[in-house]
């Protein structure tokens, strides 16, 4: 039991930002540290579309079906389609297993 004469460490906060200003500090850090990349999807005359779409879905666990049946028909229809958007290491695994699956894939700075 602490003495009675000795007053207890009072705790320190810090204060508060306003809720907006932090979520944009930490956003603008992470970007600044970790540029987002385009992982952009290639049509290609060889694949069927519903290998393309097993790939996307088996390379990228972000996307859904829904999704990578957009992706697909965009890379179709336009000759290319951006998959996601994400830092450069995580961009470089998406590119190489689609690339383990034939498909062209390749990345810009976003």
């Amino acid at each position: 039991m602490p003495h009675p004469s000795v007053n207890p460490p009072t705790a320190v906060t810090p204060e508060r930002p306003a809720p907006g200003a932090a979520a944009e500090e930490v956003t603008r850090s992470i970007e600044d540290f970790l540029p987002p990349y385009r992982v952009i999807l290639h049509n290609d005359d060889v694949n069927s579309m519903e290998h393309v779409i097993h790939a996307l879905l088996d390379s990228v666990p972000e996307l859904d079906q829904a999704r990578a049946e957009e992706v697909m028909m965009e890379a179709h229809s336009n000759g290319s389609a951006e998959v996601i958007r994400c830092p450069l290491e995580r961009a470089e695994l998406y590119r190489d297993r689609l690339e383990s699956f034939r498909l062209t894939a390749t990345l810009e700075k976003a």
